[in-house]
């Protein structure tokens, strides 16, 4: 008997999709229940969208002050608190907000986290990427302990919503929380584009784009796409964009329907980031870039007399 624990991941009261994409990971383990815990001050909407998602068995909430802003120090008690009540597993995003609280959570109940689950071969055995994605381990977890893991979302698509709404339960816990931590600010790009981690089409720029200011020609073709941003390391790190853009291994996992590479080569630590991506269109000056070994759509030639071009041939 499997009870599996999801951990929501939200932010200024919206639910971020890779809650839907753990349910449909914990959905291929078969288990007898998924419930989903949203920790906030104020849960019910969080909890709303929660029930929605198809294979829900229930929702519950822990409603606190301290639940304000996703600080790990403090969601963890309670998260460990909840698990212990029969679960088997829990859940968590493999995003910034999973990998911050799923490692305490694991290590207060004693236990080693799974990290970055990608597949399931069934409630205790897990396949991963190791070595930037270039050789994937089968692991197994200990059948008489908690599991805790994180789900690479990048590998699973978001569970839709089902047909009727699960039941939400208000609870409680008797745990005392830290005060060695507490939050002073969150700083964040404030943008009118899709969301890179979830966006379904996403433009990204390289060091080959040349300059901060070149990147608008990115920009233009992003919003006549719809798209999101992105950036490789060597672009970030040459001051082109802010890190929030970064996609690849030590950036942003993405699986888009659609990934536009502009002049970016294609190290493996980017390739990592893209590489459950629907279909991969390359433009480079250079034939012999590793990107074109994973591109599905390659076109060789200069990113400022191709991006116009394909800017007309949408119009």
């Amino acid at each position: 008997m499997s009870k599996i624990l999801i951990v929501a991941e939200h932010l200024n009261g919206k639910l971020n999709s890779s809650t839907a994409r753990c349910v449909t990971c914990a959905r291929d383990l078969k288990p007898d229940a998924i419930d989903v815990l949203v920790l906030a001050d104020t849960p019910d909407a969080i909890a709303a969208a929660a029930a929605k998602i198809e294979g829900v068995s229930k929702v519950l909430t822990l409603a606190n002050a301290a639940n304000a802003h996703a600080l790990a120090a403090t969601c963890a008690p309670q998260i460990v608190a909840v698990a212990k009540n029969g679960y088997t597993h829990v859940f968590a995003p493999s995003t910034t907000f999973g990998k911050d609280i799923a490692p305490r959570v694991a290590a207060l109940l004693g236990v080693a986290q799974v990290s970055d689950v990608m597949k399931v071969i069934d409630a205790h055995t897990f396949q991963r990427p190791i070595y930037a994605g270039n050789a994937i381990i089968t692991v197994q977890a200990p059948a008489d302990a908690l599991l805790v893991a994180t789900v690479r979302t990048a590998s699973y698509a978001a569970a839709g919503d089902g047909a009727n709404a699960a039941p939400i339960e208000a609870m409680s816990v008797a745990v005392e929380l830290p005060t060695h931590t507490r939050f002073v600010e969150l700083a964040q790009g404030k943008t009118d584009r899709p969301d890179l981690q979830s966006a379904s089409r996403v433009v990204s720029g390289g060091r080959g784009v040349g300059s901060a200011e070149n990147f608008a020609i990115i920009f233009k073709l992003a919003d006549k796409l719809g798209a999101a941003v992105g950036a490789s390391r060597a672009a970030v790190d040459a001051g082109y964009v802010p890190s929030d853009l970064q996609v690849g291994q030590t950036g942003k996992i993405i699986a888009p329907e659609l990934y536009v590479a502009i002049g970016i080569s294609g190290a493996i630590q980017h390739l990592t980031g893209i590489k459950d991506a629907g279909t991969i269109v390359a433009i480079n000056k250079d034939g012999e870039a590793p990107i074109f070994e994973v591109a599905d759509i390659g076109l060789v030639g200069d990113l400022f007399k191709l991006i116009p071009e394909l800017e007309q041939a949408l119009n």
